[in-house]
């Protein structure tokens, strides 16, 4: 196979031109300084890059951020837009198994230095009260109506039982609800998989942190925000669990099947794709709605359980210690967005989406800053608040980068790990962790990624998204 062509556009920017490949309809485009494009090099995401840009449909470019890794058909870390009109399609690869796998931040009044002596007392109480780990159920289950009516309408179910305000479901993405969901849609198995699942961490990369914001970029946009430095700040992450990836193995055998009657063939089997106005596409989307809402859900709820666990650590109301939603945004989504004039069916895949300031979908109090971006590092290391661009509009669909990316397979961190203490080398470094086994701290140690750091600066420097906050960790909930 021929050697991977990178045409340096700028310090940030390298293309893949489509004469690398007989079949791709448009360029790649790769954001990545020169270092983190020898990380880039190292796997085969690359290729996979020029794999999508050969997509029926597909719009601009094959887009990758710079936490770009190896994934299922498309890489982690990419973005593609297909025109719905012009036999554009949809792929299950390209949203990925962990449907809806995304972030939210919770503000608080509380400041670090308040709390230096009861982080330890703050992460045993989530750790005690958010279930947590492989296989965990919730405390409850949902029958299968009350399953259909978490896919109809995401986080909005929840705070209708009494767990969280409006406010919350204003500053969600898409308001916790992608319209088009329908259960029916949805396997029994899927269901099933769905009932015990609410309210649940789940495992691997998913995680709840404590953290403590370290530094303020931009004032105005983090006053907006309500960020502020020395803030004491909570970052939810997780996604659709079991649902969501029952959805996905579901559709990726119906839509594999369904290519060939559509005269479609692609470069990868993985990539298996319809068109998204083809019965089989509508039937995705749906099945893939309702994955997306359970996620909203699902974070929503674990949001109210944070709650709950500060009020009995610190003995006031949620309310009283001013633990307000900053945002919750979708990293594993497709969604149907207004671009230039044209319905485009966008696939972000281990990306987020950054819309910038005057977007009618931002809540109104971001209306003048752009749309709340959040990146999470390691659990080891700094996460981000970000915010949207006018440039991401323009070149990448108004998306931007979701975290540091792997470096390392989950296997090969867990060999790098033989000898070491995470959980002591951690509280070295007076960050407290809680997990339920040490092979998932094992897999998720600082060095299995790329350095975030460098991972926002491509994004801001390269106008995609700008920094407004960086938060260092301080406790940690792991599956």
């Amino acid at each position: 196979m021929a050697e991977m062509p990178f045409e340096k556009i700028d310090d940030y920017r390298w293309r893949i031109p489509r004469s690398f490949r007989q079949g791709m309809l448009v360029p790649g485009i790769i954001y990545a300084d020169d270092r983190l494009l020898e990380s880039i090099r190292s796997d085969k995401s690359a290729e996979q890059v020029a794999n999508v840009a050969s997509l029926p449909g597909i719009v601009g470019y094959s887009l990758a951020m710079p936490d770009i890794h190896w994934g299922y058909g498309f890489p982690i870390g990419g973005v593609a837009a297909t025109d719905t009109e012009a036999g554009g399609v949809i792929s299950p690869g390209g949203v990925g198994f962990d449907i809806n796998c995304g972030v939210r931040l919770v503000r608080t009044n509380l400041e670090a230095k308040e709390i230096s002596g009861r982080v330890e007392n703050l992460v045993d109480a989530l750790f005690a009260n958010v279930p947590c780990g492989v296989g965990v159920g919730s405390a409850g289950t949902l029958n299968n109506a009350e399953v259909s009516k978490v896919a109809k309408q995401g986080a909005r179910w929840v705070v209708e039982q009494g767990h969280g305000v409006d406010e919350d479901v204003l500053r969600t993405e898409e308001e916790g609800c992608l319209e088009g969901a329908d259960s029916s849609a949805v396997s029994p198995r899927a269901v099933e998989r769905a009932r015990k699942q609410l309210g649940t961490l789940g495992s691997g990369n998913h995680f709840l942190e404590v953290q403590a914001v370290e530094k303020v970029y931009d004032s105005k946009t983090a006053d907006a925000f309500g960020i502020f430095e020395g803030q004491v700040t909570v970052m939810i992450h997780c996604g659709s669990r079991g649902f969501g990836h029952q959805v996905c193995q579901d559709y990726l055998q119906h839509v594999g099947k369904a290519m060939k009657s559509h005269g479609i063939s692609v470069a990868d089997r993985q990539l298996a794709c319809v068109p998204v106005s083809s019965r089989e596409g509508q039937d995705y989307f749906s099945a893939m709605a309702s994955a997306a809402n359970y996620a909203w859900a699902n974070r929503q709820l674990i949001m109210d359980l944070v709650r709950g666990s500060f009020e009995k650590v610190f003995g006031g109301s949620w309310e009283k210690l001013g633990m307000e939603l900053v945002y919750d945004v979708a990293h594993n989504i497709a969604k149907f967005e207004k671009h230039n004039g044209k319905t485009l069916c966008v696939h972000r895949k281990g990306a987020t989406r950054a819309f910038a300031p005057g977007r009618p979908e931002l809540p109104r109090a971001y209306a003048d800053v752009g749309q709340p971006v959040l990146i999470p590092g390691d659990m080891g290391t700094s996460s981000y608040v970000m915010a949207g661009t006018e440039r991401a509009m323009k070149e990448t669909w108004g998306s931007t980068c979701h975290g540091a990316g792997r470096v390392m397979s989950r296997h090969a961190a867990v060999k790098a790990s033989r000898g070491k203490s995470l959980t002591r080398e951690l509280r070295s470094r007076n960050i407290i962790v809680r997990a339920r086994g040490k092979r998932t701290l094992a897999e998720e140690g600082s060095y299995a990624y790329k350095d975030v750091n460098k991972v926002v600066d491509v994004v801001h420097n390269a106008g995609i998204s700008r920094r407004v906050a960086r938060m260092k960790p301080l406790g940690v909930v792991k599956g």
